[in-house]
């Protein structure tokens, strides 16, 4: 069975709500929609205060190239242009909008036919994903257009489908293989097509048997893509490492999956790509996981954007009477939460509620120089080397170290027994070793 080959670690997996179709969550009164939820630019308001919107209607222009357009979820009247808080409790650029009904844009194709042919060429297809405001739905939030336009010298020969979902807890890319199958592989050979490439690749790992299988025999009826199980390891959603498990090539410190002739996709992008491309629907909803332990129906939610966290978690019984922490997220990435009344985004793949010990951190002790961060972390770096450069501000040296190779995953404190806060020094230090970069190349052009 296929997986990459440096570091991983093997977290319980906890897919509570792995057998829960997914379900239309109620519209809300009022949607708070972030300018910036997106890698890159952020959005520039085309609306003001009192304007009439329908669902669908442009709202924000990308503000450059890496950027995205924000569409509004609802039909309704703008009730503010101005800052909202957001789930970490930081004030940002939203568009509020209350809820008149639910008219759409003209244009949209809201039927349930599936439509497979795609008549468009390349350029087309990328325009029409721009256009819908489609972003990486694994997290990360890249836009997908920028993906997609390969820079001059590079080229793409294949294209991979990241539905390895290997953050604990998370199931909604597992219920959109599940439930949303063929749309979502029409998304591949349209991907495959904008790319120009005639081979790809869906990368599931084996704990998913029933996506597997289902899966494969879809795709008899699609050339060129094929569905490859995976062994189960975390992280493997991660763009490297999935790259690693499925070909076997490796990315170089500082490369991109295009150095190797990849481009990686999520599989619910995948899905959004379809509905771009094929139905004139922008990005306006997604499948959001609900779930937790003491969480009395833990769920998988198809929700429009800008609705309100704190409505999710009613809809699953409410707040256990013994949660401590809520995570917009996995806990190996997610981040955890301070304002509960802040908006789903486009990059909310799950909201997972954790009580009692889990929730809390052990008291951290001195390390032991057990090695078990460095066996564990999959890019091969040393993350107590670069944490403790991290914490003493020895800011060139950790640029040295690669600290920007570091994917954030999580595995070294995952498995560190002093329960070191390596990943929040590391953070710390990969933002500021970033901002150097940035701050050189902008010096460098002047």
């Amino acid at each position: 069975m296929k997986s990459f080959p440096i570091g991983g670690v093997h977290p319980s997996e906890n897919k509570l709500s792995r057998e829960r179709a997914i379900e239309v969550f109620a519209l809300p009164d009022t949607v708070t929609v972030f300018l910036s939820q997106h890698i890159g630019a952020p959005a520039v308001a085309k609306v003001a205060k009192g304007d009439k919107v329908l669902t669908g209607q442009v709202i924000a222009e990308a503000g450059g190239f890496v950027s995205s357009n924000i569409h509004s979820p609802i039909s309704g009247t703008v009730a503010s242009v101005d800052l909202a808080v957001n789930g970490s409790g930081l004030r940002q650029p939203a568009i509020t909008i209350k809820r008149e009904g639910d008219n759409w844009a003209e244009g949209i194709d809201l039927s349930k036919d599936v439509v497979r042919e795609c008549k468009l060429d390349p350029k087309q297809i990328i325009a029409k994903i721009q256009a819908a405001g489609i972003v990486g739905m694994g997290g990360a939030t890249f836009p997908t257009h920028v993906k997609l336009s390969v820079p001059p010298g590079k080229k793409a020969e294949f294209l991979i489908i990241n539905g390895v979902e290997c953050e604990p807890y998370l199931t909604s890319d597992h219920r959109v293989m599940l439930e949303r199958g063929e749309e979502l592989l029409v998304g591949v050979t349209i991907l495959a097509k904008a790319l120009g490439v005639t081979k790809s690749y869906v990368g599931i790992e084996n704990n998913k048997p029933d996506a597997i299988a289902h899966l494969r025999k879809l795709a008899a009826s699609f050339a060129g893509v094929e569905i490859v199980p995976l062994r189960v390891k975390y992280p493997q959603g991660g763009e490297k490492q999935l790259i690693a498990a499925v070909t076997g090539r490796q990315v170089p410190s500082g490369g991109l999956p295009i150095d190797v002739g990849a481009v990686v996709q999520n599989a619910s992008t995948a899905l959004a790509v379809y509905e771009a491309v094929q139905k004139n629907k922008p990005l306006i909803e997604r499948v959001v996981t609900v779930t937790g332990k003491k969480v009395k129906t833990p769920s998988n939610f198809l929700v429009r954007i800008g609705t309100p966290i704190d409505k999710l978690i009613e809809a699953v019984g409410g707040m256990p009477a013994d949660a401590r922490k809520v995570i917009n997220g996995g806990p190996m990435m997610g981040r955890a939460m301070v304002n509960l009344s802040a908006p789903v985004t486009k990059g909310t793949s799950g909201i997972l509620i954790m009580s009692g010990e889990e929730a809390e951190r052990r008291e951290a002790t001195q390390c032991i120089k057990c090695a078990k961060c460095v066996d564990a972390c999959p890019m091969g770096l040393e993350p107590f080397l670069i944490s403790k450069l991290s914490r003493k501000q020895i800011w060139d040296r950790l640029e040295e170290e690669h600290v920007t190779d570091c994917i954030e995953c999580g595995c070294c404190q995952f498995t560190c027994p002093a329960a070191m806060p390596l990943l929040d020094y590391i953070r710390l230090g990969k933002a500021k070793v970033m901002g150097m970069i940035r701050a050189r190349a902008a010096a460098q052009k002047k």
